[in-house]
């Protein structure tokens, strides 16, 4: 409720600021002209959503299954997490501007090299918050598993999974940002226009055309989207952690 009512605020003075001072259009659309841009360009814009959001879901499962196999694999041995814990860290630190153009002209297709670019931005997070909760287990239950016999395998699906799901979900709600950014950012590299065309590539035209008020809803799709993404995150964390975890259950 209160998000709602702040972002009403922000519109109104908006708005008033802009009928105020009379500003132009091609310098800062209001609310109203941003919403009938929203209507008038209604087609052309939710086709390059549709683009936008089906590389970002596609990068965002990538992310999540090479990055759950990697951490699986770190957390079988300490010696193979410490040789290629450092790669994982070198692709989080590498900009993807930097490499976009080089996987764009590898990888032919379009869709395919955007959706590797923005699986590289989203990946780490989930390799780092995985491995981190598949170690973080309890001493004395693993002592209690040893005593047990348990298998390494036992062990993994019972002991290390569960304790791994907090962390795991944190992952998830930050890497389904990171791969909206990483969507925009490849479709700002590869350029690529017509019925592929993603939101970025309607921000580039709209600001070789001075067309400000598509420029800005664009802009306001694509930060829909990642709220929507965080919420589908957050919801998703509720329904698995709701009943047991204390990061959810907890009334504070």
């Amino acid at each position: 409720m209160y998000p709602l009512l702040v972002g009403v605020v922000v519109l109104v003075l908006w708005q008033a600021l802009v009928t105020g001072f009379d500003l132009p259009p091609y310098l800062v659309p209001s609310p109203l002209l941003m919403a009938k841009t929203l209507v008038t360009d209604f087609a052309p814009l939710m086709l390059s959503l549709w683009v936008t959001v089906k590389i970002t879901v596609l990068a965002f499962v990538v992310a999540v299954v090479v990055g759950v196999a990697v951490s699986f694999l770190f957390v079988q041995s300490k010696g193979i997490e410490m040789a290629l814990f450092p790669y994982a860290v070198l692709l989080q630190v590498t900009p993807i501007v930097a490499v976009a153009p080089l996987i764009i002209i590898w990888v032919k297709d379009p869709v395919a090299s955007m959706v590797i670019c923005a699986a590289l931005v989203a990946l780490f997070p989930i390799i780092s918050n995985t491995t981190l909760g598949l170690r973080s287990v309890d001493p004395d239950l693993q002592a209690y598993f040893k005593l047990n016999h348990a298998t390494r395998w036992q062990t993994l699906v019972r002991l290390r999974v569960p304790s791994a799901l907090p962390y795991f979900f944190g992952g998830l709600r930050i890497s389904s940002g990171l791969a909206l950014i990483g969507a925009v950012v490849a479709e700002f590299v590869a350029g690529t226009g017509g019925t592929g065309a993603g939101l970025a590539y309607q921000i580039l035209q709209s600001g070789f055309q001075l067309n400000i008020p598509r420029m800005f809803a664009a802009l306001l799709l694509i930060s829909l989207t990642g709220v929507a993404l965080f919420v589908l995150m957050a919801w998703a964390t509720r329904r698995a952690l709701g009943s047991w975890h204390a990061s959810e259950t907890s009334s504070d």
